[in-house]
């Protein structure tokens, strides 16, 4: 098969390997689709970062290379030994989370803090391939009324699930700082929780025209001279938002949630930004309170309702969908250069299946396409 295999920064290459075969505990899924995430970005352009390469990581075993991707779905097309919830067949979305169930935050509930917390595609073998084998903990049956594109989405559907979670009980007005796929998920699940306002901020205009059409009721440009949080205090006439959440990594980004927020109220800090400096004496003075949010837990049956029973749309954030052979001139290099068309790029792994299965019916044969046909093709 074909999987795209991380050697090192700007060494991602499409190669040919075994396709995996399932262990103890584990399942063998066809990928339908994998979306590119900020992660897989850093990866790529100057990691290692998270993924291991002097030692194994303790929940996969794994070290580099290994296979990119973390956000994908697919059909169960073989089981492990002892798996007995799923079948051949099933089509699922797959929670990338490594977990030991062991340690004191997992016999807690809360395993996306697990001590040897990891990703599938991150830490271990993930899904930017045509197969992927993982742990049978990892995929949820999805119901028949519920796609695979909508599944693709789940994994970052389920950091901003997890942030709105973070930030208490519902509140009635939010910033969103950052309109990256997990800024405008912020932004649509919002809505979904009857958020009465939801401000929107970011520089690209086209992603606040989006963030617009996914419930955002009022719309901010981040470099609006005077300051985008003073800008949101006079929208809600000098009270501040409930709740902001940073989805962008950034000092300047925590400064405009910050100065946004109302006395009392919260922050949630969701991108990934190095050391910050604080004014903890106006923090303190007005009782806002910062928390952080890593992950997700138990999103992914959440996030199945609201789709097959709520008919929560979340595609809109995808803007294209690639074959594995683009993955790094019409994936990676497409969104480094910051494209602000383009929010949420999926891959395909079935594409070259397809054409595979044309090119051998066109070669006269019934039967996969050999290596010689697709030099043919």
């Amino acid at each position: 098969m074909q999987a795209a295999v991380w050697y090192g920064a700007r060494d991602v290459r499409i190669a040919e390997v075994d396709v995996p075969a399932p262990g103890h505990g584990e399942v063998l899924i066809e990928v339908a689709y994998c979306g590119i995430c900020g992660s897989d970005l850093h990866e790529y352009a100057d990691g290692p970062h998270a993924i291991p390469v002097a030692e194994p990581h303790p929940g996969s075993g794994a070290t580099a290379p290994l296979v990119l991707g973390h956000e994908f779905c697919g059909t169960v097309v073989a089981l492990g030994a002892s798996v007995t919830h799923l079948t051949v067949g099933d089509r699922v979305a797959v929670e990338p989370n490594y977990r030991c169930g062991e340690c004191a935050r997992c016999r807690a509930g809360e395993y996306n803090i697990c001590r040897h917390f990891g990703f599938a595609g991150l830490m271990g073998n993930g899904g930017m391939a045509e197969y992927a084998a993982i742990p049978a903990y990892m995929a949820h049956r999805l119901p028949e009324n519920v796609s695979l594109e909508q599944a693709a989405l789940f994994e970052p559907a389920s950091v901003a699930l997890h942030a709105l979670q973070r930030a208490g009980a519902t509140p009635e007005t939010v910033t969103v700082v950052g309109l990256g796929p997990v800024g405008l998920l912020t932004v649509r699940l919002a809505r979904e929780r009857d958020v009465r306002r939801i401000v929107a901020v970011d520089v690209a205009p086209a992603r606040l025209e989006l963030a617009a059409g996914l419930g955002a009721t009022d719309l901010i440009d981040a470099g609006l001279e005077g300051g985008a949080g003073e800008r949101i205090r006079e929208l809600t006439g000098g009270e501040g938002v409930d709740v902001a959440f940073e989805v962008v990594g950034s000092e300047s980004a925590l400064r405009t949630c910050l100065a946004a927020t109302r006395r009392g109220g919260r922050v949630v800090l969701v991108g990934l930004a190095p050391e910050v400096s604080l004014d903890t004496f106006a923090l303190v003075n007005n009782e806002q309170s910062i928390v952080a949010s890593v992950g997700y837990r138990d999103t992914y049956p959440e996030l199945i309702r609201l789709v097959a029973q709520r008919g929560l749309d979340l595609t809109p954030v995808i803007t294209s969908t690639i074959a594995l052979e683009g993955l790094v001139a019409q994936g990676f290099e497409t969104l480094m250069r910051g494209a602000g068309d383009q929010v949420k790029i999926l891959v395909d792994p079935a594409a070259r299946r397809d054409r595979l299965v044309s090119c051998a019916a066109s070669a006269g044969t019934a039967t996969p396409a050999t290596s010689d046909s697709r030099r043919r093709c």
